[in-house]
């Protein structure tokens, strides 16, 4: 008897292991930044500010920030609070929410594309033209200023308008 209770003590007190320890540990999602590496995407395509996200099944992204945001790639590029896309392998496409200044104009970015990774671009689809950058600019999560706050890092306001130093 003695040794049927020490078996049943042995099993509840490994079940408590796992569920003390364990299963929160495997029930952790991933960040947006590692599922991106997972599809073969950069993970600096999405600020630092990303609060949450969703994907369906289906691959529908869903990226929620902490608002409205602007950073640098190797030209100003604007978030809004959401950003939608489908995700595939190395591609995002129908992109919306996301906006790419090119000579003073402010383009919407349909589709991102990794055709070749050993090619170390990436394609950025803005409409009227196809776009290619360096895979290197996309690396880390860049950080990404609110409107109010652009007169950190290289960029001054004055008089409504902005301007890089």
């Amino acid at each position: 008897m003695a040794l049927f209770n020490s078996k049943i003590t042995l099993f509840f007190c490994t079940l408590s292991f796992f569920a003390l320890f364990l299963f929160p540990l495997l029930s952790l999602s991933a960040s947006i930044h590692d599922l991106l590496i997972s599809k073969g995407l950069p993970a600096g395509l999405l600020p630092k500010e990303v609060r949450s996200y969703n994907l369906s099944e289906n691959g529908y992204l869903e990226v929620f920030l902490d608002g409205p945001c602007l950073t640098k790639f190797e030209n100003r590029v604007f978030f809004e609070s959401v950003v939608r896309a489908n995700l595939t392998y190395r591609s995002l496409t129908g992109v919306v929410g996301l906006s790419q200044e090119e000579l003073f104009l402010w383009l919407p970015v349909k589709d991102i594309i990794v055709d070749d990774p050993r090619s170390g671009l990436i394609m950025f689809d803005i409409g009227v033209a196809h776009k290619q950058l360096s895979l290197s600019l996309f690396e880390e999560p860049p950080d990404c200023k609110p409107q109010g706050e652009l007169k950190k890092n290289g960029v001054r306001k004055e008089k409504g308008f902005e301007a890089w130093r």
